[in-house]
């Protein structure tokens, strides 16, 4: 089955949305509110009278929902009820149908999918957006405001799917996104998501472990507050997100981990200098010329990214790790695409993914 999504008329677009939690909600919300035809099933019925009541259809039941023909259906359910849903929907799901999600591991959603005989129809999607809360009375179509998303692929990706895909989230969304593999994407979602959960985390448990706890809360601003913020998220959703990503987090969390272990020693042995503590705080100034130059206002850069028919993936990762992101698709294989340069590091781009 051929999609065409260079050309398809985005006005007549229609989605399903296939669980109404957070970022669910969110995404059924900013598509309702876009005038989409926007279709939602939940594993049960409590958000259906607030979603109604902003424009989304709620079906009965996910099977009901795939077999709707819509042109994208979302799956935005736990991993863990992947195989049951995707077990559900195969039979039924209409092969015009492109199916994504919007979970923050992929390679372990693309093994589901390909399982389940639909990775033909499979584009992979991870909006960078959130909060410490759940549920679809925390989700809101500002959530998306400004969001990068990532889309993702291997071998199989139908590239007219990827960019439907692509046209919906900067077209319809009025989002970006970078282009990138799924285990490129895992491994990143690590560092900048996963793996800060469990440290947040870790600071968390610190704290209730101490006798001056109560005092240390009392004395606790900004910097606290910002550092633990995601410890507030439901731990079982944390913990969830953090075992599906196993070997990327542990890691990780062994890397810096280490790099603590390696600040103790200087603090204990100042003549042993393991390691040169002033290189070990200055070592991030890139990061930190890149986050100033975001809140002076430094303007974007603009171009445009054309791809080869054989090499697009790879030309798309690397257009992602040159801190690039893709804000329009202008022909089939042509991208206009913007990116932050840092005054006196311009031979370095730093993007957050």
């Amino acid at each position: 089955m051929i999609v065409d999504g260079l050309h398809k008329d985005l006005s007549t677009l229609s989605v399903g949305v296939a669980g109404l939690g957070l970022i669910g909600g969110s995404v059924a919300r900013r598509f309702a509110r876009a005038g989409v035809r926007t279709l939602a099933w939940n594993h049960h019925d409590t958000p259906y009278e607030a979603a109604r009541a902003e424009g989304i259809h709620c079906v009965e039941t996910v099977e009901g929902l795939a077999a709707s023909g819509v042109d994208i259906l979302f799956l935005c359910t736990p991993l863990r009820a992947m195989d049951d849903i995707l077990g559900r929907i195969a039979p039924v799901l209409p092969p015009q149908t492109t199916l994504s999600d919007v979970g923050s591991v992929k390679t372990r959603v693309h093994d589901s999918v390909a399982a389940a005989g639909l990775d033909r129809q499979y584009v992979g999607a991870h909006p960078m957006a959130g909060s410490e809360f759940s549920g679809f009375s925390a989700s809101s179509a500002q959530l998306l405001d400004g969001a990068l998303w990532a889309l993702t692929f291997d071998d199989q990706t139908d590239y007219l799917r990827y960019l439907l895909m692509a046209r919906t989230i900067t077209d319809v969304l009025g989002n970006t996104f970078i282009g990138v593999d799924n285990a490129t994407h895992d491994a990143a979602a690590a560092l900048i998501s996963h793996m800060p959960h469990v440290v947040s985390t870790a600071l968390a448990n610190t704290l209730c472990d101490s006798p001056d706890c109560k005092v240390g809360v009392a004395l606790s601003a900004g910097s606290w507050r910002d550092m633990t913020r995601v410890a507030l998220t439901d731990p079982a959703r944390t913990q969830a997100m953090v075992e599906e990503n196993p070997a990327n987090v542990a890691a990780l969390v062994r890397q810096v981990a280490q790099r603590l272990l390696d600040v103790a020693d200087v603090l204990d042995d100042p003549e042993g200098r393991a390691i040169d503590l002033t290189a070990f705080f200055a070592e991030a100034d890139p990061y930190r010329r890149y986050k100033k130059a975001q809140r002076d206002g430094e303007p974007m850069e603009n171009g445009t990214l054309t791809v080869q028919s054989r090499s697009w993936r790879h030309q798309l990762v690397e257009s992602a790790r040159r801190g690039e992101r893709i804000t329009h698709v202008r022909a089939i294989r042509e991208f206009d695409i913007s990116w932050q340069r840092v005054p006196d590091t311009s031979d370095v781009t730093y993007r957050a993914l």
